[in-house]
């Protein structure tokens, strides 16, 4: 007597082993906390945007700009992943006056995905 278990099974195997590639595609450096927070408001001036990520990033491909209001970058264009703890990556300000920045960044995680995105966070108010 044959038994429908086995099929089933080998059957129910196959599709886990072909959706286990497909999982690993969607892995891309996402990101997880930001100093000053997205969207929020500080009172003490920060002197540098620190971005930390899901994943370990790529210096030579990633990058961190500030901008006023205006849209003119007002960084210290030194931006770069921190040595010691690649899911880091750091950019300094200069003095900022009370109002609205944009940080927009763009990283590549150490599996060559490429991700952007960008937040605002506001000094005073």
């Amino acid at each position: 007597m044959m038994t429908l278990g086995r099929p089933i099974l080998g059957i129910a195997a196959a599709a886990a082993i072909t959706l286990v590639p497909a999982t690993g595609a969607f892995a891309h450096a996402h990101l997880v906390r930001a100093t000053p927070a997205a969207g929020g408001t500080v009172r003490e001036v920060p002197t540098e945007v620190l971005l930390r990520f899901n994943e370990k990033i790529e210096s030579a491909f990633s990058s961190v700009v500030v901008r006023d209001s205006t849209g003119k970058q007002i960084d210290k264009n030194d931006a770069q992943v921190d040595k010691a703890d690649r899911l880091q990556m750091r950019v300094s300000l200069p003095p900022l006056s009370p109002g609205t920045y944009k940080v927009e960044w763009r990283v590549m995680s150490a599996d060559t995905h490429k991700v952007n995105g960008n937040f605002t966070f506001v000094v005073g108010e």
